[in-house]
């Protein structure tokens, strides 16, 4: 079985509730409140699963080796690509930051090649392309309202959408070089002390704590990032830890890239969001190139 194909399609799946989630997280207690807030609930979380599954609350199995990596891999990918991952929603909007967000996959695959020696095959590579085509399709299409990509964003954003997508892609890449066999889920509880320790940094340096103690008086707000917590950095980012580590990574990044995809029907039935024809073809489109992965 393609375990490794398979955790990568459910990781899709558990970030397409994650981004609902946040959507409405974000909207009510900010994007530094929830960040912050939903890494630390997910420490917790793996705080008590690691317990229960591994007989220990922390990793302190983990070798200096694997510490290490996956740190620096938590800095990428929590911090360095979150942060401007967000800093572009705020400057471009999330439709244009999301297309730039379909380069994740080949970063991901570049930087593969050269740091673990991971090299795809052509049929591969094509599913990679058609995936990346059809994601493209869905996300050019949102936002403006006369169905044109409007490609009038400031410099500065591109430049942002750019950093979060070498950030993840890094990320992704170090997190399989450090972690190797040992359990995906400690992993990411190295990954998110990283994280969690860079965002406090930048909450202190920004002076965001009374933004921080208005949001956690949010009901509405709270509850959605409990659930997003859970289903995002939680159970989320550990399958995609499994993912890259059952296959390439380049591999796990274009199907863990769904997420634009499989949002379509629930933003529909949620939030009485319109599907587009152009929509439902870049969606099929991106159902073939991951099917070529599991041929």
């Amino acid at each position: 079985m393609p375990w490794g194909e398979i955790a990568a399609l459910l990781t899709a799946f558990l970030w397409t509730g994650t981004a609902l989630a946040f959507e409405i997280a974000s909207k009510r207690l900010g994007s530094l409140t929830v960040n912050l807030l939903r890494l630390s609930l997910a420490f917790i979380y793996l705080l008590i699963f690691n317990y229960f599954y591994r007989g220990l609350p922390l990793p302190t199995d983990a070798g200096v080796h694997s510490w290490f990596w996956l740190l620096l891999s938590g800095v990428a990918g929590f911090v360095f690509g979150d942060f401007f991952l967000f800093s572009a929603f705020r400057l471009m909007g999330a439709r244009t930051t999301m297309l730039i967000q379909t380069l994740v996959p080949p970063i991901t695959a570049f930087i593969g090649f050269f740091v673990l020696g991971e090299v795809m095959s052509w049929m591969h590579l094509a599913g990679m392309m058609l995936t990346m085509s059809g994601i493209a399709l869905v996300v050019v299409n949102r936002g403006n309202g006369n169905g044109r990509p409007g490609l009038n964003f400031p410099v500065r954003g591109l430049v942002y959408a750019l950093a979060g997508a070498v950030g993840q892609a890094t990320g992704l890449v170090l997190s399989k070089y450090g972690m190797g066999s040992y359990s995906p889920f400690a992993a990411t509880q190295i990954r998110i002390i990283a994280g969690i320790i860079g965002f406090f940094v930048i909450v202190v340096l920004k002076s965001h704590w009374s933004e921080i103690r208005i949001g956690i008086k949010d009901r509405k707000g709270m509850r959605a990032l409990v659930l997003g917590s859970i289903l995002g950095p939680f159970l989320g980012v550990s399958f995609s830890l499994l993912a890259i580590q059952k296959t390439q990574a380049g591999i796990a990044s274009t199907l863990m890239g769904l997420t634009p995809v499989l949002i379509l029907a629930p933003s529909a039935l949620l939030f009485k969001q319109k599907v587009t024809l152009r929509e439902w073809i870049g969606a099929a489109v991106s159902v073939m190139g991951a099917s070529l992965f599991f041929l």
